[in-house]
């Protein structure tokens, strides 16, 4: 692994507003990038440069897409002290959604099972996170609840602008013990909110926020460009991806913390942003 940066970061204020402002922000860790290759499976792992015990996410792309365009958030978990791992595999036209879930599992197991960096990093199997977008939202929420009927829950679970699966990732919200936020675009013309992220919290076993961004695209959360965006609607946006960023990070220390002054970054109204549901 070779060392990425080297951000520092005051401690978080006490109101949303000021939380989000500082959450956007690059945290206070130096970081590392990884390959999973190296271990197996496709994919990249982002992590802070040190640290035992560490909190770890694994993210799932959408259809047809690269974790390289989910760099941004990756590296920013990373400068907050959770490791973010992202596996490349089922990106072609016709992806196994069963078989991409059970490559988010692995990549938690991985995670937990492989010293990382230098052998100065490890990460702790009850502090695990499922996480996706689009195809890669569903299918975090069938690995879930296939962790969860294993005896193997895992701690949190968020999606954007998450898609319907096969099998159902609706069917399977209601499987999932653990706290889910989702957070949908809403205009949204690929994975629109009523089909989506709307059923999938509605059916979720947990607590559960449901958080809508009024102006995002589907392609809005994603960076760079790639020729499959010729084919959707929306394109990617800094001001999402920077919101985006602030909250899947505050939702992820409030869970792994147990950080009290979070709540209101995780569950509460929020300007830019539509809260939906909150259970």
């Amino acid at each position: 692994m070779a060392r990425t940066s080297q951000p520092t970061a005051p401690e978080l204020p006490r109101s949303a507003r000021k939380a989000i402002d500082e959450l956007s922000r690059p945290g206070p860790h130096a970081v590392l990038r990884g390959e999973l290759g190296l271990v197996g499976l496709a994919g990249v792992v982002y992590t802070p440069a040190e640290g035992l015990g560490l909190p770890a996410v694994a993210f799932g792309h959408d259809w047809m897409q690269s974790p390289e365009r989910y760099l941004p958030l990756l590296r920013h978990l990373a400068s907050w002290g959770i490791v973010a791992a992202a596996p490349a595999t089922f990106r072609g036209p016709v992806p196994s959604h069963a078989r991409f879930s059970a490559d988010l599992r692995t990549t938690l197991d991985v995670c937990v099972g492989v010293r990382l960096g230098d052998g100065a990093i490890s990460v702790d199997r009850r502090r695990l996170a499922l996480a996706g977008h689009g195809m890669g939202g569903g299918c975090a929420v069938l690995a879930a609840a296939d962790r969860e009927a294993a005896g193997e829950p895992v701690a949190a679970v968020l999606t954007l602008a998450a898609s319907e699966t096969r099998p159902s990732a609706i069917d399977a919200a209601a499987r999932v013990s653990a706290p889910g936020l989702h957070i949908a675009a809403g205009k949204d013309l690929v994975s629109p909110l009523v089909g989506n992220a709307e059923p999938i919290a509605a059916n979720w076993g947990g607590p559960v926020v449901l958080r809508s961004l009024p102006k995002a695209t589907h392609l809005g959360f994603l960076a760079g460009r790639a020729w499959i965006d010729s084919l959707l609607a929306g394109k990617p946006h800094t001001g999402t991806g920077k919101l985006t960023r602030a909250l899947v990070t505050g939702f992820l220390l409030r869970t792994f913390t147990g950080e009290g002054q979070l709540d209101e970054l995780v569950s509460g109204e929020l300007k830019r942003t539509e809260l939906l549901l909150a259970r």
